[in-house]
């Protein structure tokens, strides 16, 4: 993937603040050829959709440097999961390929199928593009010796969890739980007695969730611009959308259309003296421009150029901590 920095595009000081520490482990890992150095070195992706596009050319550049092998575990909620995939079976490019080759049409996403069918089709996904565009290899991804911790949603109390696949059946539902809200993208998911929706609806950045788990270094990709996540509530009511999921069950309109959502996770990487860090080395990735990708997107030109963002975001991070090893 070519990258460019554009005309006008924000400088690199526009960024979460972050350790670079987290970069210099991996790319020691790297040279040595092996994960034993006593860290656990996680990496999160976050959800949202169509912005999941940033995050895939973020993976790209990582794949492309050689980093794939060199995380402990990943994390990823609802599209990040997704792109968490692609690095662990080794196809970075596909991560965001997938976004502007596979997914922005109306196959994937059409609103005139609102309210009558949902306007997502996880079915256009899982059953056609990841068995004959980009076959997904379920029985690889059961067997990876690094594990993938898919975040969802329980429908009950719209709480965040991790859910625990055995099988390859299980992984494909794994992967649709992870992804469906009703109305919008098919109705909840029954997995281990539970039933289940998108995980971005409760934890879209689950970096508290790796640290809980003992991460010494956390690496985030995040989706969405330092601006785009301090930028306060957006004005006016709900969406026609958040108002049938409220109807649905209470609460989950307004959560899923908010960006209080990333509240937690942002004041963690916010603060480096945050108790919750408890001495681990945090770094987030975010695009340096915003390239008008939202959550349901379907231009394949301007999802293009989210996977370039994020592409570039990612190598002048990796050439900076090079340059500075």
């Amino acid at each position: 993937m070519t990258v460019s920095r554009g005309a006008g595009q924000p400088p690199a000081a526009a960024v979460l603040p972050g350790d670079v520490e987290v970069l210099h482990a991996l790319l020691r890992r790297r040279q040595r050829g092996d994960r034993a150095d006593g860290h656990r070195i996680a990496l999160v992706v976050a959800g949202g959709g169509m912005r999941g596009a940033y995050a895939g050319g973020m993976v790209h550049a990582l794949d492309d440097a050689g980093l794939g092998g060199c995380f402990d575990v990943v994390y990823g909620s609802s599209a990040g999961a997704f792109v968490g995939t692609g690095l662990l079976l080794g196809s970075g490019r596909g991560s965001a390929a997938i976004f502007y080759e596979d997914m922005a049409c109306r196959a994937f996403i059409d609103p005139r199928r609102f309210p009558r069918r949902p306007l997502v089709s996880l079915d256009h996904l899982l059953d056609d593009v990841l068995v004959h565009s980009k076959p997904l290899d379920w029985d690889r991804l059961r067997d990876s010796p690094v594990p993938l911790r898919v975040v969802a949603t329980a429908l009950d109390d719209l709480t965040p969890h991790v859910l625990e696949p055995r099988t390859s059946r299980e992984w494909k539902l794994a992967l649709r739980a992870t992804a469906s809200i009703p109305l919008l993208a098919g109705p909840a998911v029954e997995l281990h007695g539970a039933r289940w929706i998108d995980g971005s609806v409760s934890d879209p950045l689950p970096v508290l969730r790796a640290l809980d788990d003992g991460a010494t270094h956390v690496l985030a990709l995040v989706t969405r611009t330092a601006t785009e996540l301090r930028r306060g509530a957006p004005t006016g009511g709900p969406a026609r959308w958040a108002r049938a999921l409220d109807r649905l069950s209470p609460g989950l309109g307004r959560m899923a259309q908010g960006d209080h959502r990333h509240a937690p996770a942002l004041a963690v990487l916010d603060d480096a003296a945050h108790p919750s860090r408890g001495g681990a080395h945090l770094l987030a990735l975010v695009p340096e421009r915003d390239e008008g990708v939202q959550g349901l997107t379907v231009d394949p030109a301007r999802v293009a150029r989210a996977a370039r963002a994020g592409y570039a975001a990612a190598a002048d991070a990796l050439q900076r901590a090079q340059a500075g090893a």
